[in-house]
């Protein structure tokens, strides 16, 4: 992409531009509150209060936590989702400004409090300015990061109580030029699945090792092992991931331990790689445990599936974008490993996920920490300058889609 100027701001709404201080508070003020999964209580009165406040029908519970505002404009046949997701994440801030976390061990560091403060600055606008035929659908959701709050809405009758035509969802991208999108249709993230591995040998003296069944190096047979799926039974264009990251044995340096305990994840854009890495670690681990003696228990948790965006909605919703911010400022997404739970309603409804870019980190003011202004990082701060140009979009978005014949 060519080097962009400064974050315009020409194809904003003159009413977002206006509303952008006060939707800047409030998204610092949820920084400021972090709430861990389906704990979110703060968080949705905070929502739920506002959009009240703008005359929009609240709905709260589903997902335990989680709240939906209808917006109803002239009568039409069609409806749309928007999604944000307001959890945060189990760490503690480095940073020191006014609006840093209050709460030790509870931190947004993935953007969430951001999202959120989009999808407010749009639902404001759209229910100030009710000139399309149709619904739009609020779903702010919780427990996001690992919680599977979207499934949980989706089990508490989402899409029964508030039929829709499609869904989408945004998330915040460091690194990308601020207020520049990115997508792809397909799968754009990986599953999220984690494994546990006891191997049982026998303990014995570390001087006589012969004496005992040591397990220490089933484990290290395994960790390259595990290797081979990828490159040996897993067609060569197929893409997946297995990270052993972590190995507990032993409690004395002259001991050879009973046990070892072996954790760590399984990443796939796809079920049937899945299906053949679970199955080939699970082979692998009992019959290498049998070759040296040792018995073995495998665990296999199956978490987020990928995320796999629909060819038309990705179309649309890339012209949409072209539409509101220009060809130059619209790239290709490139599919990550990281796992999202709008997997969940990507499997019920059509729809797409994109990012927006968070730009490189020289917005947060000064009291940040020193790490960078990446995800899931203790010195991380959402962008404010994106509140006006994702909400935006999102009006643009919802608007074109009601506007189809």
């Amino acid at each position: 992409m060519a080097q962009l100027d400064a974050l315009p701001t020409e194809f904003v709404l003159p009413d977002l531009l206006a509303q952008a201080d006060a939707i800047r508070q409030l998204r610092r003020d949820i920084h400021a509150h972090p709430e861990l999964c389906f704990q979110e209580e703060r968080t949705s009165e905070l929502v739920a209060q506002a959009l009240s406040s703008w005359g929009i029908e609240v709905h709260r519970g589903l997902g335990r936590t989680g709240v939906v505002g209808v917006i109803e404009g002239r009568p039409g046949p069609r409806a749309i989702a928007l999604r944000a997701d307001m959890d945060a994440l189990p760490m503690t801030e480095h940073n020191t400004f006014a609006h840093a976390s209050r709460h030790p061990g509870r931190m947004h560091a993935c953007g969430h409090d951001g999202h959120t403060a989009m999808l407010l600055a749009a639902a404001q606008h759209l229910a100030a300015h009710r000139d399309f035929a149709g619904r739009v659908v609020l779903v702010f959701q919780p427990a996001e990061e690992g919680g599977g709050g979207a499934r949980e809405m989706i089990r508490d009758g989402l899409f029964e109580r508030f039929p829709v035509d499609a869904i989408y969802g945004m998330h915040n991208w460091p690194g990308m030029p601020a207020g520049t999108f990115a997508i792809k249709d397909g799968p754009c993230f990986a599953s999220s699945n984690e494994f546990k591995i006891v191997l049982k040998g026998k303990g014995c003296h570390g001087a006589m090792p012969h004496l005992g069944v040591d397990p220490v190096p089933v484990a290290c047979q395994l960790v390259q092992a595990f290797q081979t799926i990828l490159t040996r039974n897993m067609r060569p264009i197929e893409t997946g991931v297995i990270s052993v990251t972590m190995i507990e044995a032993g409690e004395a340096t002259n001991v050879v331990p009973d046990t070892v305990t072996m954790q760590g994840t399984v990443r796939t854009f796809t079920t049937d790689t899945l299906d053949l890495i679970e199955h080939r670690m699970r082979v692998l681990t009992e019959h290498t445990a049998a070759a040296f003696g040792a018995t073995a228990s495998f665990e296999f948790h199956r978490n987020y599936p990928p995320t796999v965006n629909h060819p038309a909605e990705t179309a649309f919703a890339r012209q949409v974008m072209v539409d509101t911010v220009g060809a130059n400022r619209v790239q290709a997404f490139e599919a990550t490993m990281g796992a999202e739970d709008f997997s969940y309603f990507l499997q019920v409804k059509p729809g797409a996920y994109f990012v927006i870019g968070n730009g490189d980190g020289t917005h947060r003011e000064g009291g940040h920490g020193l790490g960078p202004c990446t995800l899931h990082n203790p010195s991380y701060d959402f962008n404010d300058q994106l509140i006006p140009v994702g909400a935006t979009l999102w009006v643009r978005l919802a608007r074109a889609w009601l506007a189809q014949p």
